[in-house]
């Protein structure tokens, strides 16, 4: 028989986690289990307040599902995309896997899987604590610092100083405003960034069509599904993909080809989670210009098995995770 179950777990972050839209010290995930009657598949996504979502309208969008008549693309037609969505595709590519005894990456033709680097995320704090962060981080290649709010100069010249060879990516998570996008974007090229996510709010950005960007610019809550990149042409020169926000694996793989085509750069990207919600970003991000899948490395314990990150470095899943 057919069953499937939605359950929120809660994992203790590191520390605390802090962007423009405030700080958290746990990460509240939906695990979703999808079964067969003699396999099971799993997914996990992140609920994400900034979308309207909480952890119990989740459970309840995935509940309304009727596990009886429940595939890939008709999942795409009755639940919206975001966490819910997410959470489900990933645990039916889950248990099409564990039902078939083929891999997901052998179902998407991926036969050399590698392992990735991956951005290390510092959070939003005043400069002086932000530089003590990049010195503690500043061995890892690739630093996502977080932004968004008055004195960001003054921030990013702050952690250049503590980590002065790492490669730096800025999220504002539309914190900036076209008042201050000029002086905060040239601090960010003086700082040597090269990247910056999201700096003006979603539906607030048609400013990025006509101005000078010193850095790229790439989209987040700006970018969706493979219909947003039409409106994103012109303003945004990379998109960064998450499964939370395209409602999993599957809608994701068409965004991924269709900004390819559009010549947009490709970051693949995560909310803060355990291994099970990276796994198939992994899979994902085998193509992408820049990797940021640390959400395990801000938690204060991970789930076991888990995905294997070494220094910078994070391993494709085993089976015994996911897919």
């Amino acid at each position: 028989m057919p069953a499937l179950h939605a359950s929120i777990e809660r994992w203790p972050i590191a520390g605390s986690f802090t962007i423009s839209r405030g700080s958290r010290t746990e990460a509240v995930v939906v695990v979703v289990e999808v079964s067969d009657g003699t396999h099971r598949g799993r997914g996990e996504c992140v609920p994400y307040p900034r979308y309207g979502e909480t952890p119990e309208s989740v459970v309840a969008e995935i509940e309304s599902l009727d596990p009886t008549d429940l595939d890939r693309e008709s999942l795409r037609t009755r639940l919206h995309p975001g966490a819910a969505r997410n959470a489900v595709d990933c645990a039916l590519w889950d248990l099409e896997a564990k039902r078939s005894g083929i891999s997901v990456a052998r179902s998407l033709g991926l036969s050399d899987l590698r392992p990735l680097e991956t951005a290390y995320t510092l959070s939003l704090g005043d400069p002086t604590s932000m530089q003590a962060a990049a010195a503690r981080a500043a061995e890892r290649p690739l630093l996502k610092v977080k932004l968004g709010g008055d004195g960001d100069v003054e921030r990013i010249l702050a952690v250049r100083a503590g980590a002065p060879r790492s490669r730096l990516i800025v999220d504002a998570n539309e914190g900036w405003s076209e008042a201050n996008f000029g002086a905060n974007s040239l601090a960010c090229r003086e700082a040597g960034v090269v990247l910056i996510e999201q700096p003006l709010p979603a539906g607030a950005d048609d400013f990025l069509r006509g101005v000078d960007r010193p850095v790229p610019i790439c989209a987040d809550e700006s970018l969706h599904v493979a219909a947003d990149l039409e409106a994103l042409a012109g303003k945004y020169d990379a998109v960064n993909i998450k499964l939370d926000k395209t409602g999993g694996l599957t809608e994701a793989l068409d965004l991924f080809r269709e900004a390819r085509r559009r010549d947009f750069s490709i970051m693949v990207g995560c909310m803060v989670g355990t291994s099970l919600a990276m796994a198939p970003a992994v899979l994902l991000a085998q193509g992408a210009d820049i990797v940021d899948l640390d959400g395990p490395l801000l938690l204060a314990r991970d789930r076991d098995p888990g995905l294997l990150y070494e220094g910078a470095m994070v391993s494709p899943p085993g089976t015994s995770l996911w897919g």
